[in-house]
């Protein structure tokens, strides 16, 4: 579905990225993980048409997508929950969850994206008349992900969802992580909290100063000497 070969990326005279290369299947939850400025929100930035690659080729089913305009590809369906949330903070739950539908012209179909998002996050619906601003980091969480879904993407890159949240908010972010999963949507996945990204994804691609290093099974991963002391703690 998603392939990027061999794709390096400069700000100014420093290289974020260094010829990486991976690949994201159809249905598949695909992990990133790695240290802060490893270089993962550079990658979805990069795909995302927010930074243009310097060299190396982006596809996405079949079309080679580097340095297309965003609004272009959230067209074709790819669509991302930003690093930080990003919820518009003067406008109510309701509000931006609409912004996240703005391609859409079927009042039925952005009715029913709506109820999903209501129905996989619950807080929002007890808080559908909220100015977003107002909510707790875990509320924006969920709404930015919601927002996410609204554009009924098949590829879903989520940057960070889990960072600065509580344990138990973490755990339900990760939950709706496996329902998006379970209904076909492909996902990837940029997260610090290696032991929830490599136990809720697929595979794996340990990413370190612009250069992967590691790539495999997640469980296989997961139980790496290497991995484990780095990334786990253990």
């Amino acid at each position: 579905m998603l392939t990027l070969d061999n794709v390096s990326v400069n700000y100014g005279a420093i290289e974020a990225l260094t010829g990486i290369s991976l690949h994201v299947e159809q249905g598949e939850v695909v992990t990133l993980i790695g240290a802060n400025g490893a270089g993962k929100t550079t990658t979805l930035r990069t795909i995302t048409g927010l930074l243009e690659p310097r060299s190396g080729k982006i596809t996405f089913e079949g079309e080679n997508i580097g340095g297309k305009p965003t609004h272009k590809l959230v067209a074709q369906g790819i669509s991302m929950s930003p690093e930080g949330r990003g919820v518009f903070a003067n406008l109510t739950v309701w509000e931006n969850l609409q912004m996240g539908a703005y391609l859409s012209r079927n009042k039925l179909q952005i009715a029913a994206d709506m109820e999903r998002a209501f129905k996989m996050f619950p807080r929002l619906k007890e808080r559908e008349s909220q100015k977003a601003g107002t909510l707790s980091g875990g509320e924006q969480q969920m709404l930015a992900m919601g927002r996410a879904l609204m554009s009924n993407p098949r590829l879903l890159l989520l940057d960070e969802p889990s960072l600065g949240l509580a344990p138990l908010v973490v755990h339900t972010i990760f939950q709706a992580i496996d329902e998006i999963k379970s209904k076909g949507t492909t996902i990837l996945l940029v997260e610090q909290n290696a032991h929830a990204a490599l136990g809720h994804s697929d595979r794996a691609y340990v990413l370190e100063t612009g250069r992967i290093v590691m790539e495999g099974p997640s469980k296989d991963l997961a139980n790496d000497p290497r991995i484990k002391e780095a990334y786990l703690g253990e």
